[in-house]
């Protein structure tokens, strides 16, 4: 995996997201800005040895079951369990847009983190559980080729991430809207909160 020392640019109010959403309230331009003073790499960070990992496929009959736990790899402060915690992050989204359950997500998310609560009222709304969503809707993360420290304790980074075909509606009533499988870049910040990463910010970019 590839590792750089660059700033990040603010992320967007709204998400282009695996759950469509229309439309959302605007957000602080600059919630998802960290600290991105290029930074020299520590130690610790170069001698983690992070290893590329295989993609997260996860299904609807397992993301509905329970709300994933973050697995042991995800833990710590270290540039590897940030690999790991991104991952685990879009299990989070996955069990939450299948079920309607958004306290684990947000469980692991910043107070403040505009993109997560957006994602979170929409998903409560919208989700395979009420129907309102169905098809190939669950995210699966291919790769995390971007991980940055700021000087500020938070870290930046981007995730390659795929979605099936779906089709979304905001209430029953709605027009159904059909997506088609695409590709997307989620870029994150993420901060250090009792001595783990949590989502900071986050925006999902259309390849």
């Amino acid at each position: 995996m590839t590792r750089r020392n660059r700033p990040t640019g603010p992320f967007l109010a709204c998400l282009s997201t695996v759950a469509l959403l229309a439309s959302c309230g605007q957000g602080s331009s600059e919630a998802g800005r960290p600290n991105t003073v290029p930074p020299t790499a520590t130690a610790a960070d170069t001698s983690t040895g992070i290893a590329s990992q295989p993609p997260s496929k996860p299904t609807p009959s397992t993301a509905a079951s329970e709300p994933p736990e973050r697995p042991t790899g995800a833990k710590g402060l270290t540039l590897a369990a940030a690999d790991q915690f991104v991952r685990y992050y879009s299990d989070l989204l996955n069990y939450t847009a299948a079920t309607g359950d958004t306290s684990p997500m947000l469980a692991e998310s910043e107070a403040g983190c505009e993109n997560c609560k957006s994602y979170a009222k929409f998903v409560t709304k919208a989700n395979a559980a009420n129907g309102l969503l169905k098809g190939d809707y669950l995210e699966k993360v291919t790769d995390v080729p971007e991980l940055y420290r700021g000087e500020s304790g938070r870290l930046g980074g981007s995730a390659a991430v795929v979605v099936g075909a779906y089709v979304s509606r905001h209430s029953k009533s709605a027009t159904p809207i059909s997506l088609k499988a695409a590709k997307y870049t989620r870029e994150f910040a993420l901060s250090p909160q009792g001595g783990n990463w949590v989502m900071y910010e986050m925006e999902l970019k259309k390849q």
